[in-house]
């Protein structure tokens, strides 16, 4: 058995799952604008109400950038007062088990390709697309970190006037177009022409994307979770279609783009770090 947690800036989920399956979570908000020590002593609190004789370790995915070796985490996202939280050293001296921390969008990749669409690879890129861009890159059957989790950072590669995480993500919908993703997607599944060219224009973002993926990684397979993946066939037609453009399309062919639905994948990638 294992804890795992995914820590958010909205919630903080803490599992116990024993291999690829989710025994019991937690789910609570998290007090993100709260002084550090009490965003830690939530997450202690949740662990400790899963903690059982059996736990062998815990794993911890957080959306930052993350010194994995010390398990030091560094600016971590809508929570502004965690700048730098040793936070394995802290989980092991308050539980007593190994702790390991990553970077939550390294969790999901881990996890989609060992429990999900990624299995049977040795080359994947896990992508999150949501309030963000976030991904994490399998080489030769192993996770890719770089330099503090670092590499994989392709939402932030230049793209038109801003980079890709403004134009594939849900900043795309809110702020270019005025309206949230969700909205947009109910009125294009009813037929809606102006909705219906949002996903249009957006697909042909997120092909432009994969473009620079393939040009960097050439992986077997791309495999996307986060809120907008539920939403892959209103911009897969548009994604594909901006694909023909690519100069290697043997490359293109022997690639395998589709959403992730494996529940609880970075919750579970966690659990294998």
């Amino acid at each position: 058995m294992k804890i795992t947690i995914d820590l958010g800036g909205t919630n903080m989920r803490v599992g116990l799952i024993d291999g690829a399956k989710l025994v019991d979570c937690i789910v609570e908000p998290c007090p993100a604008k709260e002084p550090e020590e009490v965003v830690l002593s939530q997450l202690k609190r949740q662990i400790a109400q899963l903690m059982r004789p059996d736990v062998t370790g815990i794993g911890i995915g957080v959306p930052s950038v993350v010194d994995y070796r010390q398990g030091i985490v560094y600016n971590v996202a809508n929570i502004p007062a965690w700048k730098e939280v040793h936070l394995k050293d802290i989980m092991e001296k308050e539980f007593g088990v190994p702790v390991a921390v990553n970077n939550d969008a390294n969790c999901f990749a881990l996890g989609v390709w060992r429990y999900g669409e990624g299995q049977g690879t040795s080359d994947m890129v896990g992508l999150t697309m949501g309030t963000g861009i976030g991904s994490g890159i399998i080489i030769g059957g192993k996770l890719y970190n770089g330099v503090n989790t670092g590499a994989g950072e392709i939402g932030s590669l230049p793209f038109k006037d801003a980079d890709y995480e403004f134009y594939c993500s849900s900043r795309f919908f809110s702020q270019l177009h005025g309206d949230t993703g969700a909205n947009f997607g109910k009125r294009a599944k009813a037929g809606d022409a102006e909705s219906l060219a949002v996903w249009q224009e957006f697909g042909q973002n997120v092909g432009e994307l994969v473009k620079a993926i393939l040009f960097t990684y050439a992986p077997e397979a791309i495999i996307i979770g986060g809120g907008i993946a539920s939403a892959f066939p209103l911009f897969e037609a548009p994604m594909r279609q901006s694909l023909e453009s690519f100069p290697y399309p043997a490359n293109v062919a022997a690639t395998r783009i589709a959403p992730s639905s494996l529940p609880n994948a970075a919750m579970l990638g966690a659990g294998l770090l």
